[in-house]
């Protein structure tokens, strides 16, 4: 019979992934990462899709993946095409399946901002080849996330997101150009999924996504949250 005094780990447990929380001390321990495609009509039609075609699509990162504003990374192995993609990531407190909009956006902690690091070629590889883009996406290191700022049951307001390279801006729009904004969203994933507190949500990429090369420190602004920078080795 299963008993917890008696139990020892073969391997010692994984240490939680957590996300720091803007002028609090406590931290956002994280559950799981999803990510949705192409909600962005300019970067739906850069990758050469037709952006209403379909209603949103999910994959995930593992929550492994979760790298903090400021980190320093090396190049990721098996690629020669590594992307930086802007996005809004939001954090949720609560959760639930089948929820309406109204109740999804009352299950947000807060937002951040946040870089979905793509190994391009092995995307464009998969899609060709009508495979799962789990390698081109959920990789050591992809998500580049950035201080939480507390911002419970409400959607962050309307303000420009923007990727730069070492100063030059290769990103920019609109929250509002999101296809499916945060509530809508969340209300599709948890009829897919049975969100919880934990997980966050990388809410989608502008057009202008592009490569970052060696030596070159990409930064995603969000007006009014904290940036999320890294650089890459």
């Amino acid at each position: 019979m299963w008993n917890d005094r008696v139990v020892t780990w073969v391997v010692p447990p994984p240490e939680q992934p957590f996300l720091p929380i803007l002028g609090q001390p406590g931290r956002f321990a994280v559950r799981r990462i999803y990510c949705v495609g192409r909600n962005y009509a300019e970067h739906a039609r850069e990758m050469g899709h037709d952006p209403f075609a379909e209603p949103p699509f999910f994959f995930q990162k593992p929550a492994t993946a979760l790298v903090h504003s400021g980190s320093t990374l090396p190049y990721p192995q098996a690629t020669a095409d590594l992307h930086h993609e802007a996005e809004l990531v939001v954090a949720l407190s609560s959760g639930g399946a089948n929820l309406t909009e109204d109740q999804a956006l009352a299950c947000v902690y807060g937002y951040a901002c946040g870089n979905d690091l793509t190994r391009r070629d092995l995307q464009a590889a998969a899609k060709a080849a009508r495979r799962p883009w789990d390698m081109a996406k959920g990789f050591d290191h992809s998500a580049v996330i950035g201080a939480l700022s507390p911002h419970r049951g409400a959607s962050w307001p309307d303000g420009q997101i923007s990727a730069t390279i070492d100063g030059t801006l290769r990103q920019s729009a609109r929250l509002s150009d999101m296809i499916w904004p945060v509530a809508s969203l969340l209300a599709h994933l948890s009829a897919l999924v049975t969100l919880a507190p934990g997980d966050l949500v990388m809410t989608g990429t502008p057009a202008g996504v592009g490569p970052i090369a060696r030596g070159e420190t990409c930064t995603v602004r969000i007006d009014g949250l904290d940036p999320a920078s890294v650089t890459i080795q």
